[in-house]
């Protein structure tokens, strides 16, 4: 699709929608054609061909990955046999999907791609312009990492921008958890707190006090499932809603339900140990520099005796590949608690962030392995990119971004 067609899809395609769907907010600003056009052409010249999936989309998969919350911000229609579609709402999920009803699939395959993405905002425009990367099964992971970051920061400077640049590794807070031997709901929900921004430390101290003095109305049923592991939490759960002929509650699937009752019944049988909400706490205080934060993290390991060895190893991998690729690694921000508020991340993710104005990122992304397998994929493939929000990156600074990529 021609950078000059971009902004007119949208006029096509609102006419598909269901009549109380309609957009809002103001046009978004004009893009520089040049400065779009060389911008592919420096991915492409990186070896990431250019993808253009369909603006319309399945709804389910968005829905899936990120939950029935995002369904407010979706444009959403539904076709004469019933399937809910909507406009998309990014293009990482899209491209995927390409990729992997391709016959590349499972293959070492990178893309790039630039267009328009439809998601309520509010009161700004419904309609923006989305540029970036997707990079799939690559085995050389910590290399690969390094790569879209540099070709982020490539971007950005092209466009005039000074960004500080803020990184993080949801793999190391998932390795401490599995270090310190919790309980699975506790794991689960833990890591559901840190991937969406949720205020884990007040989730920490109230899963620090024990709740058996308080009475429940499903007592026999927490009772039942007193240790109990997920499967058999929701072989029950499932059991009893079928006796009652319900498939769901209130909004909430079986897996739900089931994970609900679990984490009660867990929080039945004893709070979260202190001694691990200690060492939790320490952790997510790691900030600095990537070699500040290394020593911190080593330093952490020995002194609670935690195997987060490999993590910490593919931390200091990455910054190696880092300064391979020309960046100052002493101008990288690095933080345990950082996080970008997704699900699918499994391991780094970065945002490159206008000094000055660093509360929306220009430009954000990471390492999500999951999320082809949660589309359909037979064989785990690793999966790394970022997007760039074009409207933020470009308004002030087409005069020079034009041309300043050649």
């Amino acid at each position: 699709m021609p950078v000059e067609t971009c902004l007119s899809v949208l006029s096509r395609a609102i006419p598909k929608l269901e009549p109380d769907l309609t957009m809002t907010g103001t046009a978004a600003p004009p893009l520089s054609a040049a400065w779009a056009d060389t911008l592919l052409q420096s991915f492409a010249e990186a070896g990431y061909e250019r993808a253009e999936p369909a603006v319309l989309q399945p709804a389910e998969p968005f829905l899936d990955l990120s939950g029935e919350d995002i369904r407010k911000s979706l444009y959403l229609t539904t076709d004469p046999s019933g399937e809910e579609l909507c406009l998309r709402p990014d293009l990482t999920i899209p491209v995927a999907r390409d990729y992997l009803a391709s016959p590349r699939a499972g293959q070492p395959a990178g893309f790039s791609y630039l267009g328009p993405v439809f998601r309520y905002r509010g009161g700004r425009p419904s309609e923006f312009l989305q540029a970036g990367i997707e990079s799939f099964g690559r085995q050389d992971r910590a290399a690969a990492d390094a790569e879209m970051l540099a070709l982020a920061l490539e971007a950005t400077a092209a466009a005039g921008a000074d960004v500080e640049i803020r990184t993080g590794d949801v793999a190391l807070f998932i390795a401490l958890i599995d270090a310190l031997g919790l309980y699975p709901v506790w794991r689960r929900r833990l890591i559901k707190d840190f991937n969406r921004k949720i205020t884990l430390e007040q989730d920490m101290e109230r899963l620090t006090i024990a709740s058996a003095a308080t009475r429940n109305e499903y007592e026999g049923v927490l009772a039942a499932l007193a240790g109990s592991d997920r499967k058999a939490a929701l072989a029950l759960v499932t059991d009893l809603m079928s006796i009652a002929g319900a498939s769901a509650v209130g909004g909430r699937t079986v897996a739900e339900i089931a994970d609900r009752f679990l984490e009660q019944s867990t929080l039945k049988g004893g709070a979260l140990p202190r001694n691990a909400l200690n060492l939790i706490t320490r952790f997510l205080g790691i900030s600095g520099t990537p070699k500040e934060a290394i020593a911190a993290l080593r330093s952490l390991a020995t002194d609670a005796s935690l195997d987060i060895a490999a993590a910490i190893d593919q931390l200091e991998a990455r910054v190696g590949f880092m300064a391979k690729q020309g960046i100052d690694t002493a101008k990288v921000r690095f933080a345990t608690a950082f996080g970008r508020g997704l699900d699918y991340y499994t391991g780094f993710e970065f945002e490159l962030h206008r000094k000055g104005n660093g509360i929306e990122p220009l430009v954000a992304g990471g390492r999500y392995d999951g999320l082809l397998s949660q589309l359909g994929a037979l064989d785990p493939i690793p999966a790394v990119g970022f997007s760039i929000w074009v409207e933020a990156l470009t308004p002030a600074d087409n005069a020079r971004a034009r041309g300043s990529l050649s």
